[in-house]
């Protein structure tokens, strides 16, 4: 993203922003629309929903709910006016754990029984890191944030089970401590980083083949730093193999109207 693309799409507002992917935009959000929350997605027939909510009350660091909505409901009190079938970028659509399509809209896939989820996304703390001076070379790069499935598993619910999803950010070696002190007050946004350095002590091979997203090149000094990420439930579909699910596309998220501030304790 150019400079001048980059600065029109961080001071952009949020209703704004869901107008744009509503007429067909279809970019990652990560520095949209700053100091406003940004979330993951998650909508599964009422049936699922139970297991759903179970997995995320047991594995909040990487799925802290914000939201959960009424069976069919197409809005949520993050932002009242958008609509869940046609706000996001781009969205995932599954069936019995298989990725079917990814598309700009869900209106004709849509059903009443549908139970969404709105979990917390890292994208949120990421203007505050800004803030503080510390480089986002995805951002830099015009590029998704990396994302990887681990070898650290969830605990499983109900029917839902699989492996831990981390999105990593290189962060120059002297800000680390920085960037932990900045996100650990945000722990509705997945917090503080779980790991830190080495890649394969996560069951991480070859940080050039993200699971999910776009490689992201390092520069002198930096240090790849991993914060639990929303894509988790997205590894659970694959491994678990619900018969319908809706997601959101990694890297392409909600943008609500709630401010970044009230996520952060102190």
């Amino acid at each position: 993203m150019k400079s001048l693309d980059l600065l029109k799409a961080r001071n952009i507002t949020p209703e704004a922003a869901r107008a744009g992917f509503r007429a067909g935009t279809a970019v990652p959000t990560s520095g949209w629309a700053a100091g406003f929350t940004q979330v993951n997605m998650i909508s599964v027939p009422s049936d699922w929903a139970y297991d759903v909510l179970l997995f995320c009350q047991r594995n909040p660091k990487p799925c802290p709910v914000l939201d959960v909505t009424d069976p069919g409901s197409t809005t949520t009190a993050l932002a009242p006016a958008a609509d869940l079938r046609t706000d996001l970028p781009r969205y995932r659509v599954w069936r019995d754990g298989r990725l079917e399509d990814e598309t700009p809209n869900v209106l004709s896939e849509w059903r009443e029984d549908l139970v969404t989820f709105l979990i917390g996304c890292s994208f949120t703390f990421e203007s505050l890191l800004v803030k503080e001076g510390i480089p986002l070379r995805h951002v830099e790069q015009g590029k998704n944030v990396s994302m990887y499935i681990t070898d650290i598993p969830c605990r499983p619910a109900g029917r839902l089970h699989g492996p831990m999803v981390v999105s990593m950010r290189y962060i120059k070696a002297d800000l680390v401590e920085t960037a932990v002190q900045v996100t650990g007050h945000m722990p509705a946004v997945h917090g503080a980083p779980v790991h830190i350095g080495n890649p394969e002590a996560i069951g991480i091979r070859d940080l050039n083949r993200p699971d999910y997203g776009d490689a992201v090149i390092p520069q002198k000094d930096d240090v790849p730093v991993f914060w639990a990420c929303g894509v988790t439930p997205q590894a659970a579909l694959l491994e678990s193999r619900p018969p319908f699910a809706i997601t959101h596309a990694p890297g392409y998220m909600l943008i609500t109207d709630a401010a970044d501030s009230d996520y952060q304790i102190f």
